[in-house]
């Protein structure tokens, strides 16, 4: 126990991770991930980027990954998003085309197991959202675990919207 708490000592303080991290840490990305689960509609239902709240995205299955259209809610303002997104694993670890999520890798942290909650956030902590499928009320119990994800990652939910 003392020379771990000496070991520790000696690593010094971690650097911020991002705007949206409340506390740097080691983020982790869905292991389980079954990329053809993520195709289709989702709804904003979250994030860091004012006003999202509602916002629409398509996600197609295209060679391996993803293309991407609707609403881009990584910045600081919602933005059209036109991308498409590579699987770059381990896991559920992806890789935007130009400038769409900030231009940042897009980590799944979290997907309920029917895929109707997804948590999206990147390990630099730039951006973060939940996602739902549309036309569905969203669950309370699988929003407020996707909550719980984003603040297990490190993310200081006061900066993401409802």
């Amino acid at each position: 126990m003392a020379l771990a708490g000496a070991l520790a000592g000696c690593l010094g303080a971690p650097e911020p991770g991002g705007p949206l991290l409340s506390e740097p840490g080691r983020m982790s990305s869905l292991a389980l991930f079954e990329p053809v689960r993520m195709a289709g509609g989702w709804q904003v239902v979250a994030s860091g980027t004012p006003g999202c709240a509602g916002a629409r995205q398509d996600w197609a299955a295209e060679g391996g990954g993803y293309r991407i259209s609707g609403i881009d809610c990584a910045g600081a303002a919602p933005m059209a998003l036109d991308a498409r997104m590579s699987v770059t694993g381990p896991g559920a670890r992806m890789a935007a085309s130009g400038r769409a999520f900030g231009g940042a890798p897009v980590w799944l942290l979290w997907a309920d197991q029917d895929y109707r909650v997804a948590v999206l956030g990147t390990p630099e902590g730039g951006f973060g959202m939940i996602l739902a499928r549309p036309g569905m009320a969203a669950r309370g119990d699988l929003i407020a675990a996707a909550r719980e994800v984003l603040a297990f990652n490190g993310y200081d939910l006061a900066q993401i919207g409802p």
